[in-house]
């Protein structure tokens, strides 16, 4: 059976993602193998992974607000840091709200 429409969630990806994602089936969720195709340590692949799993779960939170998945995507790629977009997101919050900044 073939998916006709791409989920939500993987418009997200990057070609590098679905790429990690494909290995990873193929070597049965094995990450030591995961890790010895790439030339890395587990550790560095289980980082890895855990990222993939945030930007699933931000990708696959239909009910989100675009510009707070937006500032997520930015702290899970690592374009921004943490604290940063809990301000962007308060400020934000607070101005839909007609609260001021």
């Amino acid at each position: 059976m073939k998916i006709d429409v791409v989920p939500e969630w993987m418009h997200e990806l990057e070609n590098e993602d679905m790429e990690f994602i494909k290995n990873f089936i193929l070597a049965s969720g094995s990450l030591k193998e995961i890790a010895e195709q790439y030339s890395v340590t587990y550790p560095t692949v289980r980082l890895r992974l855990d990222k993939l799993i945030q930007k699933i779960q931000i990708g696959n939170d239909i009910s989100n607000d675009p510009y707070i998945s937006l500032i997520k995507r930015f702290v899970v790629n690592e374009k921004i840091d943490f604290d940063t977009a809990k301000i962007l997101i308060s400020v934000y919050k607070n101005t839909k709200k007609g609260g001021e900044a």
